[in-house]
């Protein structure tokens, strides 16, 4: 949520300016050494680079999640115990059978979550 632009959490005002100008300089760091024929797809006036920052998570989310479980016990699990076609997906270390991060709240408001 952080990344791409829709964390609800962060009450601090002056904190999540901080946050979302340090995400902005990131991020049109990023877009600035694209190679021109993909810039353009990424072209943002207001510089939030928010179409940038959801394919950049998309891509790096397994990355991400290897980070955040890599001190995880085997023990560790994540709540969901079945994806949503009935497999059992969460066994050890807080990931899926299939080694992917569980994506199943992504995209819910972080309010209904």
């Amino acid at each position: 949520d952080i990344i791409r632009g829709k964390d609800l959490y962060i009450r601090n005002r002056k904190e999540k300016d901080r946050l979302e100008n340090s995400l902005k300089k990131i991020f049109g760091k990023i877009h600035n050494s694209l190679d021109p024929t993909i810039k353009s797809q990424y072209d943002d006036s207001e510089g939030n680079y928010y179409k940038l920052r959801e394919d950049w998570w998309n891509i790096n989310r397994k990355e991400v999640w290897k980070a955040i479980i890599c001190n995880a016990q085997n023990e560790n699990t994540y709540f969901r115990k079945k994806d949503s076609d009935g497999i059992e997906c969460t066994v050890q270390k807080c990931k899926c059978l299939d080694g992917d991060p569980p994506t199943n709240l992504d995209y819910v408001p972080q309010y209904l979550r």
